[in-house]
Order: C-alpha cells, then sequence, then structure tokens
C-alpha cells in the first residue's frame, strides 16, 4: 500500500514511512551530473593506467585513501583491469584473501589490501 504524499512513501510491508531525497534543482541536478561524468572518467583513466602497467596496485591503493572517486572504485574492476589478470582470476584471486565481489577500495582492510598488493606487486 503507497499513500500518495510527495514527500513520504509508505509501505505497508515494513510499516514505517521512508523519506524521500529532497528535489534537486536544475542547477543542482547539473552539477551532480558533471561530478559524476568526471567521476567516471577518472577511474576509466586509471583502469587504462593499471592496464597499461603504468600505474601500480600499491600506488592505486594508496591514492584511494585520499581520492573520493578512487575510493568507490570496485576492487574486482581493478583487478580485472590488471594486465595478465581476466573475470575469473580476478574472482578467484578475491575469493582466496576473503573480498566481497562487492568491496569497494575504500572498503578494504590492512589484511587484505597487504595480500593484493604482496600477491600482485611482481605484474605491476
Amino acid at each position: 500500500m503507497l499513500l500518495q504524499n510527495a514527500n513520504f512513501t509508505k509501505i505497508a510491508y515494513y510499516g514505517f514511512r521512508m523519506n524521500r531525497p529532497p528535489p534537486l534543482t536544475d542547477e543542482q541536478r547539473r552539477q551532480a551530473l558533471i561530478k559524476a561524468a568526471e567521476a567516471r572518467r577518472l577511474r576509466a583513466e586509471i583502469k587504462e593506467l593499471l592496464k597499461m602497467g603504468s600505474l601500480s596496485l600499491e600506488d592505486l591503493l594508496k591514492r584511494s585513501d585520499t581520492d573520493e572517486s578512487l575510493g568507490r572504485m570496485k576492487v574486482l574492476a581493478v583487478l580485472e583491469s590488471l594486465p595478465r589478470l581476466g573475470k575469473v582470476k580476478a574472482r578467484r584471486t578475491m575469493e582466496e584473501i576473503g573480498i566481497s565481489e562487492s568491496r569497494r577500495l575504500r572498503g578494504l582492510g590492512a589484511q587484505q589490501r597487504a595480500s593484493l598488493v604482496s600477491r600482485f606487486s611482481e605484474q605491476s
């Protein structure tokens, strides 16, 4: 059952109200789209640098601590961008180390980072 209120939606199953995000002005929406496009461009550029070997995994992990856009990259996408590492090996490696497929760079623990760096330091 849904209520027809502009600011709230009531879901009968859960029995509570969920706030909708505030409406954006055209200028705010435009700025958000620009910011999102820039983040996508940066992530694509980083993946290309990894693929070419110009950027090491260790350097990327260090940069992801300070750069919000890089911190939001999925570990699986990063590993798949490494040279000589495909989808199957990337998933297998993550499973062996104990990293969830949905994990992002910023969410990696110290042990997981160390395992990734030691495993892929000779490839970079």
